[in-house]
């Protein structure tokens, strides 16, 4: 555990090179004000890392290493994690793109793992030119809950909404089928306690949204509401779990009632994302709850459409920088105040 003051390690991993993840890195860690808080090790190359500075006229320097366990307080850390110089092609999905970003990826979560770095921020990849034989997964929330201890949860987050998904890359036709209870059940665990762990909430409040327009309107408009979620939510509830639901999802967010609930546990992708964004774009974050490492996430894509032009905000990485670290504290300090309680205290006779 470490001391309050002591600086974090946050590996970086750099995403994809045709969009818009190493500018938003690098114009982070731009602002030297950074090195104050924390200790960057991006996974990528120094000649990576130089082209793409130089490219986009950005002012800061930085310390090649072998690996990140030679990472140095006070300077930006690359590990280099290949020799050769990647071919980039801003705007453009192409295979090499996506190789080198599960390269940097593959990288940072070893040395995660390894206790190299503290805790993971990752940038930017593309769904599709990532899968090849050995790397098939839809995404960093699959990939991480594969390589990390727990079970995994989407988790997007802003200091006053948090929204998690019950199910996240699963297409539409397949959702409701994807429901159990024991899904349910299972995720309501996860995020009441990543609430409790990482944001220090001591009894969270959580809303789910319906699977259904209206909830299913009694059964009108589709089963699954009343015959899989308001069941498990009674029963949570009777556990002395503060859940409540099913809401009916299209007036939810717009009506405000979302902001008397610590978190929001919507039933799929876009029905949770969608108002996410609209409310909290740029200040959002994405948050892996449930595993035993803190791995964070800007809230946005690669944005081909402006890459390499110099114009993409770092906002949305940056928060992800703050939030993994206040996550990181809150954990240690929640597992210090509750691991082994009985080594605490003297048992007097």
């Amino acid at each position: 555990m470490k001391k309050e003051n002591t600086k974090i390690k946050v590996g970086i991993s750099i995403g994809d090179l045709n969009g818009i993840g190493c500018e938003v890195v690098l114009k982070t860690f731009e602002d030297s004000r950074m090195m104050e808080l924390c200790t960057p090790v991006i996974f990528a190359s120094n000649k990576t890392i130089s082209n793409q500075k130089n490219e986009l006229k950005l002012q800061l320097s930085y310390h090649g290493i072998e690996s990140a366990s030679h990472a140095i307080d006070g300077k930006i850390n690359v590990v280099n994690v290949w020799r050769e110089i990647p071919r980039i092609q801003y705007g453009t999905a192409t295979k090499e793109g996506g190789m080198y970003a599960i390269k940097s990826l593959k990288a940072a979560v070893k040395a995660l793992k390894n206790g190299e770095v503290d805790i993971l921020v990752t940038a930017p990849i593309n769904k599709k030119n990532i899968q090849t034989e050995d790397f098939d997964f839809p995404g960093h929330t699959d990939y991480l809950a594969k390589e990390l201890d727990g079970e995994s949860l989407m988790f997007m987050v802003t200091d006053t909404l948090k929204v998690g998904l019950l199910t996240d890359h699963v297409a539409v036709k397949d959702v409701a089928a994807a429901i159990t209870a024991n899904l349910i059940k299972n995720k309501i665990a996860i995020i009441e306690k990543s609430l409790k762990m990482d944001f220090g909430i001591r009894k969270p409040k959580i809303a789910l949204l319906g699977i259904n327009p209206h909830s299913g309107d009694n059964g009108v408009i589709g089963k699954e509401d009343d015959e899989i979620l308001k069941p498990v939510i009674r029963e949570v509830a009777e556990t002395g779990k503060l859940v409540y639901g099913p809401y009916a999802a299209d007036s939810f967010f717009g009506s405000d009632t979302y902001s008397k609930f610590d978190a929001i546990l919507a039933a799929y992708h876009d029905q949770g994302l969608i108002p996410f964004k609209t409310l909290s774009f740029g200040q959002g974050v994405n948050f892996t709850a449930g595993l035993s490492k803190v791995r964070t996430s800007p809230d946005h894509g690669t944005a081909y459409e402006i890459a390499g032009k110099g114009v993409a905000d770092p906002g949305s990485f940056k928060e992800a920088v703050f939030t993994g670290i206040k996550i990181y504290r809150n954990r240690n300090e929640y597992l210090g105040l509750t691991e082994n309680p009985l080594k605490k205290h003297k048992v007097r006779a």
